[in-house]
């Protein structure tokens, strides 16, 4: 029973340390402004979620009437109710998304006041041991001789710094483990977020893609044609080479005949 007690004493004791902490990170005004901008989105999409809700029983029961009817006032009541749901959807989808930009930037301005606190503890930290250091040398330095003040002075000092160093190294490192590892949330969180906006940007490019193939393919058969023309007119040129040549390997010969009239 007694280790029990000591068990709870110990979690109470715990509690406030965390209470502290958070009061300390939500009181800078960054995170205040992100606060405020996420509790506007969520806000927004309840009142696009009840929206949607009263757009969707809307067309239920002016798709029911039509139905019923049969009349076409009722059916264009019916198409008017479901662009109304289509367009109330949209503007859902767009409110979830702003709402989902802030809680990131709310997690942001949390990690970021995090890192400021936690290099301020370390200011403290380290102001805290260099005055209870010089109040220890002080009170030693009353108890030494006073012939060998100054040097004990100079020498205590020393020491001093070289302690200050190290307790600064060490809780600088620390600190530096921290916001390395809040960077590494922030840089999965930015990830989880592109990774969710990367399939409308997909798309789009698909059909930018599609569309140059669609107009070279239209352009294929034109181009087919225009080959086959040439051919064709290549063809009729060596034909009617082909019928000329004969008639000039026969003109040659009466070339000749005159020429030999002539020489006579």
């Amino acid at each position: 029973m007694a280790v029990k007690k000591a068990k709870a004493k110990a979690k109470t004791r715990k509690a406030p340390a965390k209470k502290r902490a958070r009061k300390a990170v939500t009181t800078t005004p960054a995170v205040k402004k992100a606060e405020a901008a996420l509790s506007k989105a969520s806000k927004a999409v309840e009142a696009d979620r009840k929206a949607v809700t009263t757009a969707r029983n809307a067309a239920t029961s002016a798709k029911a009437k039509a139905a019923k009817s049969g009349n076409k006032t009722d059916k264009n009541a019916a198409k008017r109710a479901s662009n109304a749901v289509k367009r109330a959807n949209d503007k859902l989808r767009k409110s979830r998304e702003a709402e989902a930009k802030a809680k990131l930037s709310l997690s942001k301005a949390q990690i970021e006041a995090k890192i400021k606190a936690s290099e301020q503890a370390v200011k403290d930290k380290v102001a805290e041991r260099a005055k209870a250091l010089d109040d220890k040398t002080e009170a030693d330095m009353k108890k030494a001789l006073s012939a060998f003040q100054a040097r004990w002075r100079k020498k205590r000092t020393a020491a001093n710094k070289k302690k200050l160093a190290s307790i600064a190294r060490k809780l600088s490192s620390k600190q530096k483990q921290a916001a390395r590892k809040l960077a590494a949330k922030v840089k999965a969180a930015e990830k989880k977020a592109a990774k969710k906006a990367a399939p409308k940007k997909r798309k789009a490019s698909a059909k930018r893609k599609a569309a140059p193939k669609k107009a070279a393919a239209a352009k294929a058969p034109a181009k087919k044609k225009a080959a086959k023309k040439k051919v064709a007119k290549k063809k009729v040129a060596r034909k009617t080479a082909a019928k000329k040549a004969p008639a000039k390997r026969k003109a040659a010969p009466k070339k000749r005949a005159a020429k030999a009239k002539a020489k006579k």
